[in-house]
C-alpha cells in the first residue's frame, strides 16, 4: 500500500462505494436479510485478520467500551435497515443523496450532545441541505417517476439511515480512540450482525433458501463497497488530508446515480439535479466550516 497513490485510492474507494446500491438492488432479497449477510460476510472477512493481530484488543474490552460498542453496533444496523429499504421505494439518485447528509447530523449532534460549537457557516450548510433534501423528497411527486407513490416513504427511510449513520460515528468516536479500526470494526460488525438477525427472524424473513445470484451479489457488496471501499477510505484519512477525503466521498451520489442510468436504466426526474446539488453543496459547507474550525482550533496549518 505504501506505493499507491493517494488519490488513486480515494478514486477507487469512491467507485467501490457507489456500487452500493446498484448491489443491493441486485440482491433481490429482503432488506434486512440482505443488510445481515452483508454484515455477517464482511465480518468473516474482517475477524480472523482481527484475531491474529488485536487478540489482545478484542478480548480486553471495559464494560464502558462494550456498552458504547453495542449502541455503536445497534446504530449501524438501523442505519443499514433503513437505507437498504429505502432503495425499494424511491431511486438511487434521492436515497444515496439523502443519506449521504450524514455529516450534516453529525454536526447537529456533536452540538447538542457534546457540547461542541458550531458555525454560522455550518448552519447555513445545514439549512441549504435540508432545502435540497425538501426538494429530493417532493420531486418524484411531481414528476411521472415510478417511484411517483412511494418516493416520500423511500426518502424518509433514506434520512433515517443518514441520522443513524451520524449516530454510529458520534458513539464510536471515542471507542475508535482508544482501538485501533480492526478490532473497532469487528465488535461493532458483531452487534450489528446479532442486531439484523434479530430482526429478520422477528420479520420472518426468509433466510435460507435463497437463490444463489442473490448470495452472490450480497457477497460482492460485502467485498467492494464494504471491505475495498471502506477500506481504502480509512486508509486515505491516513495519507490525504481530512477535507480531500471528505470532498471526495461526496462524489459518491453522482457517481451512483450514472451506474444506476447505465446499469438499471433508473433516470433520476430533472428537479433531482437541482435538489442534488443543494445537499451536496451544504454538506460541502458544513464539512469545510467544522475543518477549518477544527484546525483553528488546534493551530494547524490549512490542508491546501
Amino acid at each position: 500500500m505504501s506505493r499507491v497513490s493517494p488519490p488513486l485510492a480515494l478514486a477507487l474507494s469512491i467507485f467501490a462505494l457507489s456500487t452500493s446500491a446498484i448491489l443491493v438492488r441486485w440482491s433481490a432479497a429482503p432488506s434486512v436479510v440482505v443488510a445481515f449477510y452483508r454484515v455477517l460476510f464482511t465480518l468473516l472477512l474482517l475477524a480472523p485478520l482481527a484475531l491474529v493481530r488485536h487478540r489482545t484488543d478484542l478480548f480486553s474490552l471495559s464494560v464502558r467500551d462494550g456498552a458504547v460498542a453495542a449502541v455503536t453496533g445497534v446504530a449501524l444496523a438501523v442505519h443499514f435497515a433503513a437505507w437498504f429499504e429505502s432503495l425499494n421505494w424511491t431511486s438511487v439518485a434521492a436515497s444515496v443523496t439523502l443519506v449521504q447528509t450524514q455529516p450534516i447530523f453529525v454536526a447537529l449532534g456533536a452540538y447538542l450532545l457534546l457540547d461542541e460549537r458550531i458555525t454560522v457557516r455550518t448552519v447555513g450548510g445545514i439549512l441549504l441541505a435540508l432545502a435540497g433534501a425538501a426538494v429530493m423528497s417532493v420531486s418524484d411527486l411531481l414528476t411521472d417517476s415510478v417511484f411517483a407513490g412511494t418516493a416520500l416513504y423511500g426518502n424518509a427511510l433514506a434520512l433515517i439511515g443518514g441520522v443513524m449513520a451520524a449516530c454510529y460515528v458520534l458513539a464510536g468516536r471515542s471507542l475508535r480512540q482508544r482501538i485501533a479500526v480492526l478490532p473497532y470494526v469487528t465488535v461493532v460488525y458483531t452487534i450489528t450482525a446479532a442486531m439484523l438477525l434479530v430482526a429478520a427472524l422477528g420479520t420472518g424473513a426468509p433466510m435460507l433458501g435463497l437463490p444463489a445470484e442473490t448470495y452472490f451479489w450480497i457477497a460482492a457488496s460485502a467485498v467492494f463497497p464494504q471491505a475495498i471501499g471502506h477500506t481504502l477510505l480509512n486508509w486515505g484519512l491516513g495519507h490525504a488530508s481530512a477535507t480531500s477525503v471528505a470532498m471526495a466521498v461526496r462524489a459518491e451520489p453522482v457517481i451512483a446515480t450514472l451506474l444506476a442510468i447505465v446499469v438499471l436504466g433508473e433516470i433520476p426526474p430533472w428537479t433531482a439535479v437541482p435538489g442534488g446539488a443543494l445537499v451536496l453543496a451544504g454538506v460541502y459547507l458544513a464539512i469545510r466550516s467544522e475543518t477549518t474550525r477544527a484546525r483553528g482550533a488546534t493551530g494547524g496549518r490549512s490542508d491546501g
